[in-house]
């Protein structure tokens, strides 16, 4: 099973590929896109590394993978459904991450939820799975508002230890989490 195109009211949602590569190295060079993962740009060469690992990430759960968004023909940037990498983020099977990864110019403007909500429906009715979860840094509270706007629940706070931590990390780590059964009360309350 390969990628499918999604659509929502505004964006188009297409399996990523070497052809959104320029937009990558856009949307990572931005040092405040990359305030909570990196903290500072990336260079072309590590974004080149990242899009080869983004691309892999589609062969791993059929399915599962990167997605291009774009309104009116335009990138915005990229989300994610991919499987579970760590142990400590449970089995693989019937579980993905959602993730999201705007450029600055279209924050704010409900984009990342919009997408998100897609992906969520998306692996809940199309790919059958059983719970979509995503992480980011304690402080990072946009993406938190965005996980909780999307019917996420706050799972667990925790702690990694990263050779070079950023600033807010000793705050930790959060997940967020909904199930099928969630997502289909939820969606059955807003219908």
């Amino acid at each position: 099973m390969s990628q499918a195109i999604l659509r929502t009211g505004r964006i188009t949602l297409v399996p990523l590929s070497d052809e959104h590569l320029d937009d990558e190295v856009e949307l990572d060079s931005d040092p405040e896109v990359m305030r909570y993962l990196t903290g500072r740009a990336r260079t072309r060469a590590e974004v080149e590394a990242q899009h080869r690992q983004r691309l892999a990430a589609a062969g791993r759960v059929p399915g599962l993978g990167f997605w291009a968004g774009s309104v009116d023909g335009r990138f915005v940037g990229w989300w994610i459904l991919e499987p579970p990498e760590r142990a400590d983020q449970g089995p693989v099977d019937g579980q993905a991450e959602l993730g999201y990864r705007l450029l600055r110019r279209h924050w704010r403007q409900g984009l990342a939820g919009e997408g998100a909500r897609e992906l969520l429906r998306h692996g809940f009715e199309e790919l059958g799975l059983n719970r979509v979860f995503a992480e980011t840094m304690a402080v990072n509270t946009a993406s938190r508002a965005t996980m909780t706007a999307v019917g996420m629940r706050h799972v667990r706070t925790f702690h990694v230890d990263w050779d070079e931590p950023l600033p807010g990390s000793e705050q930790g780590e959060v997940e967020y989490a909904i199930t099928r059964e969630q997502w289909l009360a939820r969606r059955a309350t807003e219908a």
